[in-house]
């Protein structure tokens, strides 16, 4: 597996109470400065390759000089995304360190085909939509796929996307994302939390991503790992974090399921607005 080393950490010395709720900002390797050359370029698998904080990763790994291995359902609709794409945002993202497969996560045999076309490095889990349009159980299903096709190819990383508000960040969620956790988003965070125990009892070196609000903004560059309520974070600065975690050895954060914001405080609300979710 090829893994860049020494991944750039910047840790705020804390102590007394302040600690348990002020947020670590986090300074990955693009963000750094750090440069890789061509001799640990990695291979890296995305999953879900054209939802928007996909796509971001997508971009972003693109951008670093990797080469990327994508499956989504409508490899049509990856396109440039809004935060890191400038410019360009919204055109058919294509490169020819991209090989994008048009496949079902929940069917072995498309899952599968990831890992046929290359010898894949790391992996990112970005699965979304509906549960009217993929199922209740699409994510812990597809995971598990996942999971199991990695085993057999001997892949270690993966980076999963999952959400503030699930297993024991429950707490961490403002109030009224709270309401909607246990209403009219019920069945996809009960996915979400079966899709976060998969991972946890699957032995990879996993971490688990689990955002703030989420926003299409350009990239800030501020990734804070939060303790307490969390605040917003652009999709492409969720995408350098993920980025990170599969292709740096010494990653601070495998094995656990950080929370991170840009913007802390208790002031955030979703914003269910057609601009956060990138459309016009």
């Amino acid at each position: 597996m090829m893994l860049r080393m020494n991944i750039p950490l910047l840790l705020l010395a804390l102590s007394g109470p302040a600690a348990a709720f002020a947020p670590v900002p986090f300074v990955g390797g693009r963000d750094a400065g750090v440069t890789s050359s061509a001799l640990n370029m990695a291979t890296i698998a995305v999953f879900g390759a054209s939802g928007l904080t996909s796509s971001e990763c997508v971009y972003q790994a693109l951008q670093n000089g990797d080469t990327v291995i994508g499956l989504t359902r409508s490899p049509d609709n990856l396109v440039i995304p809004s935060g890191s794409g400038g410019a360009k945002k919204g055109q058919p993202l294509k490169d020819e360190k991209l090989t994008c497969i048009a496949g079902d996560v929940t069917k072995m045999e498309d899952v599968q085909k990831v890992f046929e076309a290359a010898d894949i490095d790391g992996v990112i889990v970005g699965l979304g939509g509906k549960t009217s349009d993929v199922g209740e159980t699409m994510l812990t299903d597809g995971t598990t796929n996942i999971i199991a096709a990695m085993k057999e190819k001997g892949v270690k990383r993966v980076a999963v996307v999952s959400s503030i508000g699930v297993g024991d960040s429950e707490n961490q969620a403002p109030f009224a994302f709270k309401l909607l956790m246990m209403t009219v988003m019920k069945k996809i965070f009960k996915d979400k939390n079966a899709q976060e125990d998969v991972v946890k009892s699957s032995g990879l070196e996993y971490c688990i991503v689990r955002p703030g609000g989420l926003t299409v903004e350009a990239p800030t560059g501020v990734i804070n790992v939060i303790e307490g309520e969390a605040g917003s974070i652009t999709r492409a600065d969720v995408a350098s974090f993920c980025l990170d975690a599969v292709t740096y050895e010494d990653f601070p954060y495998i094995g656990k399921a950080p929370c991170i914001s840009s913007i802390g405080g208790t002031g955030w609300t979703k914003d269910r607005s057609k601009a956060a979710r990138g459309e016009m």
